[in-house]
């Protein structure tokens, strides 16, 4: 532990429940740069070390994200070594997995160390479709409606300059608010809460910290868990000014959803769809 060598009587000890004034430093913390950090002594230093050493470990990671973020805008940041591109979008690091509280609901795979979907791997084969009840349609219609508020919440995001990490942040604390799990967020292992699809990514692409740019699309997919339903909906949004051709792919790909939702209706076969 280091002396700060500063007034230190308005410092006090960082161990929960010990208000004594505090005048010795973490060093790990001075080293990283790390403000705070003080303890009244060696003994209150190594009871709280357990959790006062995961204060470094953030700190690594975000240091470590920041060095990544660099070596991408200068093309040398991949994570995938041999992967042939289709297209000239390239990958950038992302953070570390968000968390969600206790206190929500959660799929059977949320804390599977695999995000192995149990129940969803036990109707594989399984041809009958199931008639839900009123009471099931409702539930079914709340968990869509929370996913909608969600999606429009992150849309409001989309800007010159924004990363998409940002957008999976705005979306996963707007679905923690509305006390829904984001489906996504390690289903089989997938690291984010929603998914971003930038230009010639089809679908399900990760969220990271490339901030996007003028002339970009990028589809935003969500979906959210709610009392046992899962509302998933998706959109894709324009990125200040882009080129006709994109408007056309956009547009043309939202004529066919809705001619498509058109034909959804009792007695019809999935394959007129």
């Amino acid at each position: 532990m280091a002396d700060g060598g500063i007034d230190m009587s308005m410092r006090t000890c960082e161990t929960t429940g010990c208000d004594k004034s505090a005048r010795l430093q973490c060093p790990t913390c001075i080293k990283l740069g790390i403000d705070g950090s003080f303890f009244c002594s060696q003994e209150c230093f190594k009871g709280n070390w357990s959790e006062h050493k995961k204060i470094h470990k953030k700190e690594k990671q975000k240091s470590s994200i920041v060095d990544d973020v660099a070596l991408a805008k200068q093309g040398k940041y991949n994570p995938w070594p041999g992967y042939i591109y289709t297209g000239k979008l390239r990958p950038f690091p992302t953070s570390p997995k968000r968390e969600v509280p206790d206190h929500i609901e959660r799929p059977d795979y949320a804390d599977h160390p695999e995000g192995y979907a149990a129940s969803e791997m036990t109707m594989r084969g399984n041809t009958q479709i199931k008639q839900l009840t009123k009471a099931e349609i409702e539930g079914m219609r709340t968990a869509c409606r929370l996913a909608r508020e969600v999606l429009d919440i992150g849309a409001k995001a989309v800007a010159v300059g924004v990363t998409a990490d940002e957008i999976d942040r705005i979306v996963h604390e707007a679905c923690v608010e509305r006390n829904c799990y984001p489906s996504p967020l390690n289903y089989y292992n997938f690291p984010k809460s929603c998914c971003t699809s930038v230009n010639e990514v089809i679908c399900h692409g990760i969220p990271d910290k490339r901030p996007l740019e003028n002339g970009d699309i990028v589809n935003i997919d969500v979906t959210v868990y709610h009392n046992g339903y899962h509302g998933d909906l998706n959109e894709t949004l324009f990125v200040g000014k882009i080129d006709e051709r994109s408007k056309r792919l956009v547009k043309v790909t939202h004529e066919c959803l809705m001619h498509a939702i058109e034909e959804v209706k009792p007695g019809d076969r999935k394959s007129v769809v």
